[in-house]
């Protein structure tokens, strides 16, 4: 078996090393987290002195938003199938721009697919206007978090208008910032996927080009040369999620019009009071009003309620006002409990809301 070679999660580290692995001159590596703590808890995910299982070129780590990381066995094939189909769907190859950090698989399939293309990847830094102003290509992406966006679409408009398309991963994309972006004249595609998927593998509900998607009793699941190896060192979780070539996925979704639309995770439902509220309905409901920005709307352990429903708010509303206007829409039920009004939802590094985070506020 190889040996697991650790480098820093920097775009230049992680550049250099997934081009070795992909011309088939390198080791496997799992790149770093550039935070210490967050370093830590990936090294116990990713067991750099045990030995790698086969068929793995990068091991990355899952961004823990709903648990502890784990390790990801990303194979060659899976890196070059899933930036080769992206390529394909947005039009042909192009010179990409990186505002993700490369050591989750946004990142660093924004790197692959640069390299692929035999372009050079342009860092995003501190100030995006001046790293899209340097892009030269012929065609010109960029991927990027739903909050990224939204706070670009402030600052930055004419620079997101000059790419010919910017991927969504990683959130959903609300009807709101849908709207902003097509407003403001700008290609914003919603992408749909994992670390297990190699990135995106769904784009505005449509799969690339050889992955296949069915419902297994609301289930999403996943077949396709973009999918995983396995779990680091896990061979019983690889077991169950990955059946017959399909992967199980923790998403209920349902297809309309022949997409697939994405409804919320298997646990996104949470019994309060006796009544199944569906908590990404009441989140969708609560971005809806003018005064709310963004939103995150989590089940909370409570002695009485047994799960109590906490809105997590940016924006400046009365909670009764917005109980209300959940109610109008959705059954009173349903409507949160509690209402903390922040200035902005804490963030993983992955651009995903730290769930943990907000539930550690509230108990």
């Amino acid at each position: 078996m190889s040996t697991l070679r650790l480098v820093p999660g920097t775009p230049d580290a992680v550049l250099s090393a997934l081009a070795a692995v992909l011309d088939g001159s390198g080791t496997p590596f799992a790149p770093l987290p550039d935070d210490p703590a967050a370093a830590a808890r990936a090294r116990q995910a990713i067991a750099p002195d045990e030995p790698l299982e086969e068929d793995c070129a990068v091991v990355l780590t899952t961004s823990g938003s709903t648990g502890e990381p784990k390790g990801v066995l990303l194979s060659r094939e899976a890196l070059i199938a899933s930036a080769t189909a992206t390529h394909d769907r947005l039009g042909g190859a192009g010179q990409w721009l990186l505002p993700m950090k490369p050591y989750f698989v946004g990142g660093l399939q924004i790197l692959t697919r640069s390299i692929l293309a035999g372009t050079t990847p342009v860092l995003a830094g501190d100030d995006f206007v001046t790293a899209a102003a340097a892009m030269t290509g012929a065609r010109r992406y960029t991927a990027m978090v739903p909050t990224q966006l939204s706070r670009y679409l402030d600052t930055a408009t004419d620079a997101l208008r000059s790419f010919d398309a910017i991927v969504l991963g990683g959130a959903p994309m609300g009807p709101q910032l849908k709207a902003r972006a097509a407003d403001a004249g700008v290609t914003a595609i919603p992408a749909y996927g994992m670390t297990e998927t190699g990135s995106g593998c769904v784009y505005a509900g449509l799969p690339l080009a050889g992955t296949e998607l069915a419902l297994d009793d609301g289930r999403i699941l996943i077949k396709g040369p973009t999918l995983f190896s396995g779990y680091r060192l896990q061979p019983a979780l690889t077991k169950e999620v990955l059946q017959d070539g399909w992967f199980r996925t923790q998403d209920r979704g349902r297809f309309t019009d022949g997409r697939l639309e994405v409804i919320g995770r298997l646990d996104d439902v949470v019994i309060s009071g006796g009544v199944n509220v569906t908590l990404p309905a009441v989140q969708a409901r609560l971005v809806q009003h003018p005064g709310v920005r963004d939103a995150a709307v989590l089940g909370v352990p409570d002695p009485e309620w047994g799960s109590r429903v906490v809105a997590f708010v940016v924006g400046e509303v009365e909670p009764a006002e917005l109980r209300d206007f959940v109610a109008e829409a959705l059954p009173r039920t349903w409507a949160p409990r509690e209402v903390v009004q922040l200035a902005e939802l804490p963030m993983l590094a992955s651009g995903k809301v730290d769930r943990q985070r907000l539930l550690d506020g509230v108990r």
